[in-house]
C-alpha cells in the first residue's frame, strides 16, 4: 500500500503546542524538520508540505481543532485528487503506554474523538499510526489529560516514541505500510 499523504492529527495554536494530543502535528513536524524543507505552505483547511523521498509525498496538519479534522482530511483529499487508503494519520492514543506504536491499514476511532470526526467524513479504510501517550490516571479527566504537557519524567519517553514514529512514517513512505507495519508494531 502506498503512501502519499500523511496526516498528523493535533489542535491549531500555541496554547496546544507539546500537549499528548498535540503527538501527531510533533511528528508529522518531525518528519518535515528532517528534509530541512522550511515552512509550510498554507491551505485552507490545513498547512503542508510536500516532500520527494523518491516520488511525491505530502506532509500535512489541519489548522482546525482536533475534532474536526474529518473536515479537513476531507477538503484535502479533494483538493489533492487522492484517496483516504493512501493517507497515513499519525495520532495520539491514551490507550496506548507511553511510547507504544500501533500502524494498521485500517480501522475503527476507538475512544479518539478526532479519528471519529476523520472515519465520519472519509471513511474507516485508511491507514493510522497510533502514538501511545499513556492513559489519564483515576479520577482524571480525559479532556484536561490530553490537552496537559508531559510531565518532567515523560518527556524523554515522549520525545523519542516522536521520532520513533516520524521513523515508521518514512519507511511506510519508502517502502510501504507493510515493511512499516513489520518494523515498528513490535515493542
Amino acid at each position: 500500500m502506498a503512501v502519499d499523504l500523511v496526516l498528523g492529527l493535533g489542535n491549531p495554536g500555541a496554547q496546544y503546542a507539546g500537549t499528548r494530543h498535540n503527538v501527531g502535528f510533533e511528528v508529522a513536524a518531525e518528519v518535515w524538520r528532517r528534509r530541512g524543507l522550511g515552512e509550510w505552505t498554507q491551505r485552507s483547511s490545513c498547512e503542508l508540505g510536500i516532500i520527494t523521498p523518491g516520488r511525491v509525498a505530502i506532509v500535512a496538519r489541519p489548522l482546525v481543532y482536533m475534532n474536526r479534522s474529518g473536515d479537513a482530511a476531507l477538503r484535502l483529499l479533494e483538493e489533492l485528487e487522492s484517496r483516504a487508503e493512501n493517507m497515513l494519520v499519525v495520532v495520539d492514543d491514551v490507550d496506548l503506554l507511553l511510547g507504544v506504536l500501533r500502524l494498521r491499514p485500517s480501522g475503527g476511532p476507538g475512544t479518539h474523538n478526532g479519528l471519529r470526526n476523520l472515519c465520519d467524513a472519509v471513511g474507516t479504510g485508511f491507514p493510522r499510526l497510533r502514538v501511545g501517550v499513556g492513559g489519564a490516571g483515576e479520577g482524571m479527566d480525559l479532556a484536561q489529560y490530553v490537552l496537559s504537557p508531559f510531565s518532567a519524567s515523560e518527556q524523554s519517553r515522549a520525545d523519542a516514541a516522536i521520532q520513533r514514529a516520524a521513523d515508521a512514517v518514512e519507511v511506510a513512505m519508502r517502502d510501504g505500510l507493510e515493511r512499516a507495519m513489520n518494523i515498528y508494531n513490535r515493542r
